[in-house]
Parts: structure tokens; sequence; C-alpha cells
């Protein structure tokens, strides 16, 4: 490997080591010294693999789930699965079954396990002395004393086994010829009937899974020999397999879905050289590049968030071990055979997880750029057309084909030798055919407009072309609004007004001409002070036109319009509203959209659904993470007033740190929203459907007992001081997009209000799968909902429906969505706070969707 390119510059950089005499930091004619982020710790720091980890408390009858060692990014050493089982299915349901609809019949990717395993499995915890961090070397070499364990499997700390041994230590050899002692501690039983069969199981999968050529790479197998180059973009696409195998409702069943890895074929080293190239300030270019990325490091298989760059370290920098010092350049040599050739780069930093320090682990962990691989995707290969398409093409599978490699996937795996004798070493078969399941088609939902015409939702799940010759269901006339344009582009602003003045008379609806304020430049200061201009008109609504995206100036105009100077705003920009002429075909349309858009934010509404409820407050809860600030979240709730009456909704956003509970701000909220609903009607919602959003399997524990225990109890309160004895009915409704269950009708998507609420759903919960959207390209993805507490009154058919209707009631697209509206209008809000505003908006917008 060639050195960096040469540049010149001086930066004085945080260091981590023993540092080497000055002249040893000079290379590249770079100057490495200290940089003014962090103080030189006391202690100097070891490479990510050399630091040690907690130790595994296993499971008995007193802890729910294990304390588990970890990598310095916090996944779990040999990616063992945590099958704590949260019973969130709520007490006195009799069935969760729907019958509403179409009966109809669909495949999915899942897999029958055709014998049930019986057996009582042996646990030991495995250490090795001197510490291996590398799980491939510490499987490496217990299997060999695998005549002497006999039938195992062993996740790199965890050895699962049928029979019990006497024996505590074994002792073998590392490729330099030293001793490494094997330490086995019994540590528990596994019974047939323990939830951590499922782990067990997984980790037999995965064992079998080895036989197939395929690597591991973060948690699931790849093929690298079927690997797609595109070689245009410096990445390679693997094909591989997520797998998990669980109890449903009556069988255990696998589920496979086919998954891709983008892997860049540049390493951190590149990036770096490339910046050095490229840019005068290269340090600078080469942290905002890498800072928040996720790097792969290949001689330990793990995978590491940049937080820092440290241009006061190098390779030949050293780190304290019990042996002594050692420097990385000789650690990596000894310990991988890894032979570093550039000793002059400086070294990136990952910081500990809070799972890390509560295991021990509290240093940071540095990496060498070299041996650090780049993963995902940059924004500029996101913003980059070709590169996408050219990515989908393999990534996005039809039905067909996707059923096709599932199948595939099954022959290959019964086709292995070597996979059927870990299966049936362990009395376990898997049957070849996909699961077919019973499945229900809501009907379709009737969209209502103005004048009370309504279209039937056909299975395109679209009605934009029925704006053509309907009015929308109610509309606020614009009288009075700015617009804010850059001079030079007055022409085509004012052409992109007429069209919208155009397209609101056709769906009887009144924009009179608007102010216009002529700025001379587009700095953000201008655009500030016309804003100031125009409030002070009093303005029912502002539109700013942008010469191109620009986050910063976006994020300056969205501060002004929602705290500074609380007022209805619509962005766009001129790519937009003055395409190039092949693309000005669909002006029209766009203007559609932007008259829509402005009517809902004015408390308008484009159009209804039929809702047979009176009284019913829908409500959504959504959580999004600062990009400004990781330890930084926002919570937004969106709530309707009633949609049977009342085109009004209320919404609110807080700010919360990192660890601190959703609980006080999620009830504050609900308590605001009960206080408008009450001052709108006079009394409050007979019932409540709440949809919470943004909860991971690992949340749903504390989701369960805590977030819902709470604001049950505030609730209640309200219900009962305002004489509702019985208190507040309400159904929670955790709402999950990131699932990998997928299922088919005849080899095609399922249409628009498939419903599954069987088999593959599961026993300890109340839910079910729904497909509310319609996709032209790949397969379509299910939404899971899982009821975890219902005392709303409703049947399980009724919140189906009602979850259904919901999905078509966002105003942002003319068709339905993946997950209720209010769901959907909850992160567009945190989304808004979290990446422009970073600040809690002006309750004087409270009640109008002005984050659309």
């Amino acid at each position: 490997m060639n050195n960096l390119p040469t540049n010149s510059g001086h930066s004085r950089g945080r260091g981590r080591g023993t540092k080497q005499k000055d002249d040893a930091n000079r290379g590249l004619g770079l100057q490495l010294g200290q940089s003014s982020n962090e103080a030189r710790p006391d202690k100097p720091v070891p490479p990510a693999d050399a630091l040690k980890t907690s130790e595994i408390i296993p499971k008995s009858e007193d802890t729910e789930a294990q304390a588990i060692e970890g990598d310095p990014r916090g996944s779990v050493r040999g990616r063992r699965l945590i099958t704590e089982v949260v019973h969130s299915r709520p007490q006195g349901l009799t069935t969760k079954a729907g019958i509403s609809g179409t009966k109809i019949n669909v495949q999915t990717n899942y897999f029958k396990l055709l014998k049930r395993p019986c057996w009582t499995i042996f646990q030991y915890r495995v250490d090795f002395e001197p510490e291996v961090d590398n799980t491939r070397y510490r499987r490496g070499y217990l299997y060999e004393h695998k005549n002497i364990l006999g039938g195992y499997i062993f996740d790199g700390t965890i050895l699962f086994c049928t029979t019990q041994f006497n024996f505590k230590e074994l002792v073998t050899k590392n490729h330099a010829g030293e001793n490494i002692t094997i330490k086995i501690k019994h540590v528990g039983l596994v019974e047939a009937a323990d939830n951590q069969q499922f782990q067990v199981l997984n980790l037999l999968l995965r064992k079998a899974m080895e036989s197939l050529s395929l690597q591991l790479v973060s948690r699931n197998y790849y093929d690298a020999k079927a690997k797609i180059k595109l070689n245009n973009y410096r990445v390679e696409l693997w094909p591989g397999y997520q797998t998990s195998i669980r109890q449903h409702e009556s069988d255990i069943l696998l589920c496979a879905d086919v998954v891709h890895k983008v892997m860049r074929t540049d390493t951190l080293y590149d990036i770096l050289s490339e910046a050095i190239r490229d840019t005068e300030n290269f340090k600078d270019a080469f942290r905002r590049q890498v800072m928040g990325m996720i790097c792969l490091t290949d001689y330990n298989n793990k995978t590491y968030r940049i937080d820092d760059v440290d241009f006061g370290l190098n390779p030949l920098c050293k780190f304290n071990t019990k042996d002594g010092d050692i420097s990385y350049v000789e650690y990596y040599k000894k310990r991988y055979n890894i032979t570093i050739r550039d000793h002059k780069q400086p070294l990136v930093v990952s910081r500990p997880t809070e799972k890390n320090i509560r295991g021990g682990t509290d240093q940071l962990i540095m990496l060498v750029p070299e041996l650090a691989r780049a993963t995902g995707m940059t924004d500029a290969m996101r913003a980059n057309f070709q590169f996408m398409k050219a990515m989908s093409e393999f990534t996005r599978l039809n039905p067909d084909r996707r059923i096709e490699r599932l199948r595939a996937f099954n022959k290959r795996l019964q086709s292995s030798k070597e996979s059927m004798d870990v299966l049936k070493s362990w009395n376990i078969e898997l049957d070849t055919a996909l699961v077919d399941i019973p499945a229900r088609v809501l009907f379709p939902e009737k969209i209502v407009f103005g004048n009370q015409k309504r279209f039937v939702c056909d299975n395109r799940a679209d009605w934009t072309m029925e704006f053509r010759n309907n009015s929308m269901y109610s509309h606020v006339d614009i009288k009075r609004w700015y617009v804010i344009t850059p001079q030079r582009n007055l022409r085509e602003t004012e052409e992109f007004v007429k069209l919208c003045i155009r397209a609101a008379s056709g769906m009887k609806m009144t924009i009179s001409e608007p102010r216009y304020d002529k700025i001379a430049d587009d700095r953000n200061g201008t655009y500030s002070q016309s804003i100031d201009n125009a409030v002070a008109k009093d303005p029912q609504i502002i539109m700013l036109v942008l010469k191109a995206p620009n986050e910063e100036k976006y994020s300056c105009i969205k501060k002004r319009t929602c705290v500074d100077r609380p007022v209805p705003s619509q962005v766009v920009t001129l790519k937009t509203i003055a395409p190039r002429k092949e693309k000005s075909a669909g002006l029209m349309s766009i203007a559609t959209k932007v008259v829509i858009q402005m009517n809902a934010k004015l408390m308008g509404a484009p159009w209804m659904i039929e809702l047979p409820l009176r009284g019913l407050m829908t409500v959504g809860f959504d959580v999004c993470h600062s990009s400004k600030n990781k330890n930084k979240s926002y919570g937004a709730l969106v709530a309707t007033m009633d949609m049977k009456s009342s085109n009004r909704y209320f919404s609110s956003v807080n700010e919360h740190m990192k660890g601190q509970e959703l609980s006080d701000q999620m009830s504050m909220n609900m308590t605001y929203a009960l206080k408008a609903f009450r001052e709108h009607h006079g009394i409050l919602p007979e019932r409540i459907l709440f949809f919470r959003d943004g909860v991971g399997d690992g949340q749903l524990h504390q989701v369960v007992n805590t977030e819902v225990k709470f604001l049950k109890t505030k609730l209640d309160e309200i219900y009962k001081s305002a004489g509702k004895e019985d208190g507040c009915r309400m159904a929670f409704i955790v709402v999950t997009k990131r699932i990998n269950t997928r299922y088919f009708t005849k080899n095609r998507n399922p249409v628009p209000g498939t419903v599954v609420d069987d088999v593959i759903t599961l026993p300890e919960r109340y839910d079910f799968f729904l497909v509310s959207q319609a996709v032209r390209q790949g397969t379509v993805s299910p939404t899971n909902y899982n009821v975890i507490h219902d005392n709303i009154g409703l049947s399980a058919d009724k919140l189906q429906m009602l979850s259904y209707k919901m999905t078509h009631m966002y105003y942002n697209f003319s068709g339905t969505c993946r997950v209720p509206a209010v769901c959907q209008y909850a992160h567009k809000l945190a989304f808004l706070i979290a990446e422009s505003i970073n600040r809690a908006p002006s309750s004087g917008l409270e009640n109008q969707l002005y984050f659309l």
C-alpha cells in the first residue's frame, strides 16, 4: 500500500498512547499533535479487540434476561439471540381473530419445524486465558477437543451440550505455539419447555448454515461467492439470509428473508487519502466524512461507530498490556499476522456504548484506518439516482423472485450433508414448503370528497386523479398570503403561483393573488428579515422559494416560522416548480399537491373517510433522535379531535435526553390533547385509540410495564375527576414497520387491506399483520400491530378495520401509507424538530398540521 499523498498543515490532535518521538509523527508532511476536543487520558488505550468485557450472568429463575458480554458496539458475541418473551396480551382476551372481509390464503416466508425438540441441554460458560477476542479463533480452539465434547454448539462464549462434563480446563496452542487455557464452567440447564430453547435452535441453524460456505457479517450470513460488483461505485452487494426461529401460535416456525449487504471496497485509509488529495483542510474533511459512520474490521468481524479521529496517534504508538507496552503495529502482527503498511496514519476513535460501560468496558476504542472498511451508503450515494437504480435491480425483489430465492435456500440447506447432520443430530427436521396461512382482505374504503362525493379506493390505493373531478372535503380560502422568492427567479415563481391558483379553482377553492417579496440574495438573514416583514402583515401562510435544496436555509426558515414568528409556511425549490422542459408535463400535478398541502396546513381537510364512531380520539406517537446531539431525542404526539365532526388536530413535541423515561412527557402531552378536545367539544373523548411507533423489541418490556401503566393511571385520574367513574376507555397499539415477515398471494403482492391474525402471529401477543399500501416494484412489507392494552370496548375485527381506515388519512400523499396517519404525522413532526429546529415549536401552531 502506498503512503498517503502529501499535504501541508498543522493540527493539534488528541493522543491515546505512549507518544513516539516527534519525527515519528511527521509522516506525509504532516505535523501530528493533540486535539482540542478532549484531554489525553492517564492510561494508554489498547485497540478494540484487546479490551476485556463483563462476565455473563446465566439465566435462572431469578433473572428474566441475560447480561451479555458484548463487543465495543454493544452487539452480542457469537451473535447470540436473546429470547426474552414479553407477554403483552391483555388479560381476558377471548379471540384476536377478525371476521370482516374476503377470506383468502396467502403464502409466507416461513418454514415449519416438523419435529419439536425434546431434550435437556447443559449450559457452560467458556473463558480463554490469555483472552481471545476473535470468535472464529475461540471456536477453532474448542473444536480441537470435539472428540471429548461430543455433540455441541458454541457461540463464542456459551457452550451448549447434551452431556455433562467433569473436567474444568482444556489446553491448546495458538499459531505462535503459546498455550491457550480453555476454562469451562457449568452455569445452568436448558429444558425443552424453556424459552431459551429457541436461542439454542437459532444457534443450531446458524451452525448448519456455516456448512453452506456462507460468511457471517454482523448478524447475518452472506454468500461472498455470489457477490455483485458495482465497480463504478466501489461497492459490492452480498446476497444473504436473515433467519429467526420462534414459537408462533401453534408451531415452531423459521422466518427466512433474503437480504443484501452493501459492502464498500474502500477503507477509511482510502477516504483519508482522498481527503488529503482533494481538500486543503483534509483533517476536518476526513472527520466530517467518517464521524458517525459504522466501519467493519475484517480481522474480528465486528462493527464500530466512529466518534472521532485522533491525529495525535499513529500505529507506532504503544499501549499497556499485562505483558508490557506494545505498539499497534506489533500487536496486529503478533495477534493476527497482519502487517500495517503505513505507520503515519492517524487512529480513529470509537466510544464505548452505555451497554459496554455497564459491562465494564469504559475505555475509548482505537482503530487503524487501514484495517477498517467503510460500510453503508454515503449521502452522495443515496443522492445518486444512477447508483440507487443500479442497486435496486438486484436488491428490490419481486414476490416471485423472493419466493424462488427462499425455496433455493431451503433446498441448499437440505442438500448439504454437513448441514443436515447438524440438524438431525439434534432431532430437528425442517419442512421443505413455505407455510400457507388463512388471511382476509378488508373491504375497500370510501374516500369522501366535497359535496359528499365518494370514491371507492381500489387496489392501487391512490386517489390522486380524483381531484380532477372533485373538490376537497373542506377547504380554507387563501386570501392573505406572501410569496418570498429571489428576485432573479420571480418569473418562474409567478408562473407556478398561477398554476396553484388554477389548480385550487378546479377543486372549488379560492386562492387570491399573493404579495411578493423579491429578495436580492438568498442568504439566511435575508430570508429571516423577509419573514419578519411578512408576518407583520398577518398572512394566513407564507410560500418560500429556494434555489436548491439546502438544509441550512431550510432549518433557518423553519426555526423562524415555527418558533420565532409562528406562521404556516410552504417551502418549495426552483427545481420542483420550474423543471426542465422535458419534465414540465407534471407541473400541474405538483401545483395540485402543493395546494392540497397548504389547505391541510390551514386546517382544511382534503378528503375524509367514513368513520362509524363518534367521540373517538386517535393518537400517534413517535421518537426521532437529534442530528446535532446523539444524546438528545424528540418525542412527538399528534391527536385527532373526533374526525366524525371535526377536521382539527392537536400536536405537541418534547425534548428528552438519552436514558430518560418518556412516560412523564407522553402523559403530559396527552393531558394537553384532552384539554384541547374538551375546549373544542365541551366533553372528553369517549374512546382513545393510541398508536405508538418507534418501539424496538428490546423496548417493549418498558413500554408495557412502565409507559402504558403510567399513561393509563394519569388518564383515569382525568376521567374520574370529570365524573367518568369507569375511567378512560383506551386501546394502546404498538406499530412496527421493521419486520421480516412477508406474505404473498399467488406469487404476487397482497392487495391493500390484506390482514393476517393467525398462525404466524405470536401466542403471547394480541397482534395482527396488515398490508395497507401498494408498491409498484419489489415486495410489499406488512406492518405489525401489537395491542398491549385494551379496554376500549371494540372487537379485534373493529380494531383491525379502524387501523386500516387510519392509513388513508395522511394528507401529504393522496393514497394509503404503511402506518396510521397519526403515526406518520408524529414522525414528520419529530423529524422536523430533530433535524431542523432543535427546539420546541410555538404553541400557537399546535392545532394545525404546520409540519407537513
